[in-house]
């Protein structure tokens, strides 16, 4: 016997058959939890509805949407009506919204968002309102439950990364009723205390439980705090109206106790950096300095008063020891030309030519007698000789015979028979 083999599109054909028939998934009200929402550019919206146990895909069209007075988000609980059908090209079926309500929990985030868009129109989240988180604290306050794992991974982490720090607990009631005014009275103690930085929080949970930190008393007294405050509430994907107010947002406690407390061992690192830092460009100056220094006094011995008179007097040595040189050598020179003038004066002095046999004669007048024709005979004369002077009368005159006894070769004295 021979099966019949069906094509895709019949089996979906058929699926889809089934579906339409039943009366029940014409319309129904579905209730869970908003995921992967997407606005298509269409005007469609696409999105999963969750619950604990299961997933089922959903659209709404654009055609459907003017029933819709709320933006689909992320974690909203809605109630979706519409009808259940296959979409025969994929082979797989998904809820056709018709129209959607918020449910439980989803009336509270479309309070969040009212009240997040109210106290933002207010100015309570603008940025120049917020306060720098210190560096270094001392005193950190804590605005938590006393028991449960937010206090004790603060502890924790605060104490191991800076043993010294001084932690101040204010054990607040965080979820129910009285959880509004618990907090709010933490803050303001911590506040009046003067505790350097202000943690407030508490560890996960619903949105219900969580709502104490969305109530506009929490962010006032958040926002009027004079001391800066880390809001850590919740796990990383939790948000609430206090993240926005206070002054910064941790994702968890733990990761509040990391901002606000400065790790010690981290700070003495830097520290010991910087002070081999300081001292090696403090050691950098000195020996600049000390270089100066040395220069400076090289410069003040070269320039000192004695140092100078050292080198005149050095200067004025070596030009002593020059100019006596020249004068030595000058006198040298004079003296030798004093020899020559002596020789070539001897040649001409009268004592000289005395002392070879000439004798000088002057009248009474002591007027040089060289020529016989001014004389008579009777008039003295005055005879010097080498050895004296001879006094003498002439008696007797002869012209010529001096040059004739020259001529002969024969010397004659002047003057006879004296």
């Amino acid at each position: 016997m021979r099966q019949n083999v069906y094509s895709v599109a019949q089996v979906n054909s058929y699926i889809k058959n089934m579906f339409t028939q039943d009366y029940m998934l014409r319309y129904l009200l579905v209730k869970g939890e908003i995921s992967n929402c997407k606005y298509h550019s269409s005007g469609h919206i696409y999105f999963t509805l969750k619950d604990a146990k299961g997933v089922i895909a959903c659209v709404m069209f654009a055609s459907n949407r003017s029933g819709l007075s709320f933006r689909l988000e992320e974690g909203q609980m809605v109630v979706v009506g519409g009808t259940i059908d296959v979409y025969e090209r994929d082979g797989r079926y998904q809820l056709y919204a018709k129209q959607i309500t918020l449910d439980g929990a989803g009336v509270l985030y479309e309070k969040f968002d009212h009240m997040k868009r109210r106290l933002e129109e207010m100015g309570m989240f603008a940025p120049e309102y917020k306060q720098p988180i210190p560096a270094y604290i001392r005193v950190l306050g804590v605005v938590t439950a006393p028991t449960g794992a937010a206090i004790r991974d603060i502890i924790n982490i605060a104490t191991r990364r800076n043993p010294y720090i001084q932690i101040v607990l204010y054990p607040a009631i965080v979820q129910g009723d009285q959880a509004v005014t618990s907090i709010v009275n933490g803050i303001c103690a911590l506040d009046r205390l003067g505790v350097d930085v202000m943690i407030v929080g508490r560890g996960g949970g619903s949105i219900e439980d969580l709502w104490a930190f969305n109530e506009e008393a929490v962010a006032q007294a958040i926002f009027n705090c004079r001391v800066p405050i880390i809001s850590a509430v919740g796990h990383e994907t939790d948000m609430t109206i206090s993240d926005f107010v206070a002054d910064l947002r941790a994702p968890t406690p733990s990761a509040a106790a990391e901002l606000a407390v400065y790790d010690f061992e981290q700070l003495m690192d830097k520290l010991a950096v910087y002070q081999s830092t300081l001292t090696h460009a403090l050691q950098v100056q000195i020996d600049r300095q000390q270089n100066c220094l040395n220069q400076f006094r090289l410069k003040l011995r070269f320039l000192s008063p004695i140092n100078q008179i050292q080198q005149k007097r050095t200067y004025c040595m070596d030009l002593e020891e020059k100019l006596t040189g020249l004068m030595e050598n000058a006198l040298m020179q004079q003296k030798h030309r004093m020899a020559l003038y002596a020789e070539q004066l001897k040649g001409l002095s009268p004592l000289d030519k005395l002392s070879q046999g000439y004798a000088y004669v002057e009248d009474m007048q002591h007027k040089v007698v060289n020529d016989m024709r001014r004389m008579k005979i009777g008039d003295s004369v005055c005879i010097y000789v080498r050895n004296g002077m001879i006094q003498a009368e002439i008696t007797k005159t002869q012209e010529g015979c001096l040059e004739k006894e020259v001529e002969d070769g024969k010397g004659a004295n002047v003057g006879t028979d004296i």
